[in-house]
C-alpha cells in the first residue's frame, strides 16, 4: 500500500495513534505531578483543601464529573474540548493526590512512582505486542475490581492492617491486567480509525475523531497508572512518614 508515494503498513498507523496517546498520557501526569507537589510543600493551601470536607468533596464530585462527561460525551466534543477537559482532570487529581505527600515520605513516593511507571510499560507493551486475545484477562481484572471495592468497604469496620496489605497485592494485579487489556483494546480501536491501512492515521486536523479517541485513550492509561501507582504505594506502607 502507498500514501503518497511511501509504503504504509498498519503498524505505522497504530504507531502514530499510540505516540499520541501516550503524549497526551504524558502531559496528564507531568501536570498532575507538578500540581501534587505545589500543593504538598504549601501548608496553607494543603489546609484549605483537606481542612474542609465539603471542598474536598467537591473536587472528588469534579472529578468523577469530568471523567463521566469526558466518556459518555466525547463524541460531540472538538479535539480542543477534549484535551482541555482532559489536562483539567489531571490538575484537579493532582489536588486530590497531593495528600500523599502528608502521608509518605519522598523516598516511598519516588521508589512507587518508578516501580508503577516501569510495571505499567511492561504490562502496556505485553498489551499491544501479543496476539493472545486478553479479554478474559480483563473480565478477571474487572470481577477483582469490584472484589477490592467491596473488601476496602468491609475494612472500614476492620480497621485490619492485613486486609489493607492483601487489597494492595490485589490491587496491583488488577491494574496490571487492566493495562493490558486497555493497550490491546486500543490497538484494536487503532486499526479500526484505519480499517483499510492505507494510511496512517491523521492527528493533525485529518482525522478530528482519531485525536478526541487518542485523549480518551489516554485519560483511560493514566487512571490504570494512578491506581497502579497508589495501590504500590499502599504496598510499600511501611515507609510512611513518622
Amino acid at each position: 500500500m502507498e500514501y503518497q508515494g511511501t509504503v504504509v503498513r498498519p503498524e505505522d498507523s497504530i504507531r502514530v495513534f499510540f505516540n499520541r496517546v501516550y503524549g497526551w498520557m504524558a502531559g496528564g501526569l507531568a501536570l498532575t505531578s507538578v500540581v501534587a507537589w505545589f500543593v504538598g510543600i504549601n501548608a496553607a493551601i494543603q489546609q484549605v483543601i483537606f481542612g474542609n470536607t465539603f471542598v474536598f468533596i467537591l473536587l472528588i464530585i469534579t472529578e468523577f464529573g469530568l471523567v463521566i462527561g469526558l466518556s459518555s460525551a466525547i463524541n460531540r466534543m472538538s479535539p480542543q474540548t477534549a484535551g482541555v477537559l482532559f489536562l483539567t482532570y489531571s490538575a484537579v487529581n493532582g489536588l486530590t493526590l497531593s495528600s500523599i505527600f502528608m502521608v509518605y515520605s519522598e523516598s516511598s513516593i519516588a521508589m512507587a512512582f518508578v516501580a508503577s511507571a516501569g510495571t505499567f510499560l511492561a504490562m502496556s507493551l505485553i498489551g499491544s505486542g501479543t496476539h493472545m486475545d486478553l479479554s478474559k484477562v480483563g473480565n478477571i481484572a474487572l470481577f477483582g475490581l469490584f472484589a477490592i471495592i467491596g473488601m476496602s468497604v468491609i475494612n472500614l469496620f476492620l480497621n485490619s492492617s492485613g486486609f489493607d496489605f492483601l487489597i494492595s497485592i490485589i490491587g496491583i494485579i488488577v491494574f496490571l491486567g487492566l493495562t493490558a487489556w486497555d493497550t490491546q483494546k486500543l490497538r484494536a480501536i487503532a486499526l479500526n480509525l484505519d480499517p483499510t491501512g492505507d494510511n496512517p492515521i491523521t492527528m493533525a486536523g485529518g482525522n478530528p475523531q482519531a485525536e478526541k479517541v487518542a485523549v480518551l485513550g489516554a485519560l483511560t492509561l493514566y487512571l490504570d497508572l494512578i491506581n497502579l501507582f497508589l495501590f504500590i504505594l499502599r504496598f510499600f506502607g511501611g515507609r510512611q512518614r513518622d
